[in-house]
C-alpha cells in the first residue's frame, strides 16, 4: 500500500489506514516526536504552545488580532463543552442547528449544563440553510446564540456556514461553530465569515493525535466570559487567562500529543495549508465516490452536500451483506472503516482525511471490492426503502 505523493507516509508494516474521521493515520515524523519527555513548566514547552496557538490562528487569517486561542485539554468533545459552557451565560439561549449526532450532542451538552435552548433538526440528509436560521431568529427574540456544526462527520454533510453566519448576524445574534472535522482543510477565514469562536481537535485534519482540542474566540468574548463557565476544568477564560500570564496549561498538558502535533502544524504548511490539504482531501473523496458506486454502492448524500472529509454508504440490500464480516474482512486487508451513524438506516462510512492520498483510495476500492466477493455478495445496491425514504426526505 504505497502512496505516491512524496508527503504521504505509509503506517508502519502491519499498520492499517485509519479511514476515520479522527484518529486518522498519522506520519512517522508525527509519531516521532512522542519518543521525547517534556515538562510542562519547562521554557521550551512553553514556547512550544505559543507556537501552536500562533500558527493555528494563522489559519483564520486573522491580520487584526482580534482573536486568540485556547488549547483545552481532552478529547474534542471537552472543548465544545468549554465552549458552550464559557460563551453562554446562564441567562443565554442557543439556537442548535442539527442534521446528525454532533448537532444533538451540543444539545444534549446545553441540557446538562441546563442553558435554554431550542434546536432545528433537519434529520440526516439536508442542511440547516440561513433563511431557515433567520426566520427562527426573528420569532424568538430570546436566543442569544447560534451554534453550528460546519461538517456533520454521522453523516458526512457539509453545512453553509457562510449564509448561517449571515444570518446570524444580520438578526444581531453570535455564532458559536463546532469546526472539529473541518477546520484545517477547509476555508474558515475570519474576515470573510463571521464567528464568535470556534472548537477543532488536534487529530482531525492537522493530522496530529488525540489528546486536547482548542478553541479560537474573539479577544472581546474570552475577556467578557469570566464567570460564565460551569466547571473549573473547562473554564475558557481562566485557561486563556492563565496560559497568557505563565505561558502554561493551568493543568497538567498531555505533552507528548502537544509535540506531535507542533509537528503536523509544521507539515501542514509545508504541505500548502488548508487549500492544499483540502484539496488532497477532496481528490480522497472523488476517488473513493466514484470507485464505491462503481461496485453498486449508493451514497447517503446527492453530490452538492458531500464533504471531503467522510463519506456514509448506504448498506447493500444483499443478505449476504454484514456489516461486521464486512468491517473484519476490510480490516484484514489494511483498512479500518467506520460504523454507520444514522438512526434509522444500516450505513457505513470511509474517511477522507489523514495521511492518504488518491492512490490510498483506490486501493480501498480494490479492497472493497474483493471483499464483497469474498462475502458472495452480487451487488451493492440498498434497499428500496432506503431510497424511497432519501427521495421522500428530500422532496
Amino acid at each position: 500500500m504505497k502512496a505516491t505523493s512524496p508527503e504521504i507516509q505509509c503506517p508502519r508494516l502491519g499498520e492499517p489506514y485509519l479511514l476515520t474521521p479522527g484518529p486518522l493515520t498519522t506520519s512517522y515524523k508525527v509519531k516521532e516526536q512522542m519518543l521525547r519527555d517534556w515538562g510542562s513548566w519547562d521554557d521550551d514547552f512553553r514556547a512550544m504552545t505559543q507556537e501552536i496557538r500562533t500558527r493555528l490562528l494563522a489559519l483564520i487569517d486573522d491580520g487584526d488580532e482580534a482573536y486568540d486561542c485556547v488549547p483545552m485539554q481532552g478529547s474534542g468533545s471537552f472543548s465544545v463543552e468549554a465552549m458552550l459552557g464559557t460563551f453562554i451565560p446562564a441567562s443565554g439561549k442557543a439556537l442548535v442547528l442539527a442534521n446528525g449526532s454532533y448537532g444533538k450532542r451540543s444539545a444534549q451538552t446545553l441540557e446538562y449544563l441546563k442553558r435554554d435552548h431550542v434546536v432545528l433538526d433537519k434529520g440526516d440528509y439536508l442542511p440547516p440553510r440561513g433563511e431557515m436560521v433567520a426566520q427562527i431568529l426573528a420569532q424568538d427574540l430570546a436566543i442569544t446564540h447560534v451554534v453550528a456544526i460546519h461538517c456533520e462527520t454521522s453523516s458526512g454533510i457539509l453545512n453553509p456556514i457562510e449564509e448561517i453566519s449571515e444570518a446570524t448576524y444580520a438578526a444581531g445574534r453570535v455564532l458559536l461553530i463546532d469546526s472539529m472535522s473541518a477546520f484545517g482543510a477547509l476555508p474558515l477565514e475570519a474576515s470573510q465569515i463571521r464567528f464568535e469562536a470556534l472548537v477543532s481537535s488536534a487529530n482531525k485534519c492537522i493530522e496530529g493525535v488525540p489528546g486536547f482540542g482548542f478553541v479560537i474566540a474573539r479577544k472581546t468574548a474570552l475577556e467578557a466570559a469570566k464567570g460564565n463557565s460551569h466547571s473549573l476544568c473547562l473554564d475558557l477564560h481562566a485557561q486563556w487567562a492563565h496560559m497568557n500570564k505563565t505561558g502554561q496549561w493551568r493543568y497538567t498538558p498531555p505533552t507528548h500529543v502537544v509535540a506531535a502535533f507542533l509537528e503536523a502544524l509544521r507539515a501542514h504548511q509545508a504541505e500548502g495549508g488548508v487549500a492544499a490539504r483540502g484539496a488532497r482531501y477532496r481528490e480522497n473523496r472523488d476517488v473513493i465516490v466514484k470507485g464505491m458506486r462503481k461496485l453498486g454502492l449508493e451514497t447517503l448524500l446527492k453530490d452538492r452536500w458531500l464533504s471531503p472529509i467522510i463519506v456514509t454508504f448506504f448498506c447493500p440490500a444483499d443478505p449476504k451483506f454484514e456489516f461486521a464480516q464486512f468491517y473484519d474482512v476490510m480490516k484484514q486487508k489494511g483498512f479500518i472503516i467506520y460504523p454507520g451513524k444514522l438512526t434509522k438506516l444500516d450505513s457505513f462510512r470511509i474517511g477522507c482525511i489523514g495521511q492518504m492520498d488518491a492512490n490510498v483510495m483506490r486501493q480501498v476500492v480494490i479492497a472493497a471490492q474483493e471483499a464483497l466477493d469474498e462475502m458472495g455478495v452480487v451487488g451493492g445496491a440498498p434497499p428500496a426503502a432506503a431510497l424511497e425514504e432519501r427521495k421522500r426526505l428530500l422532496a
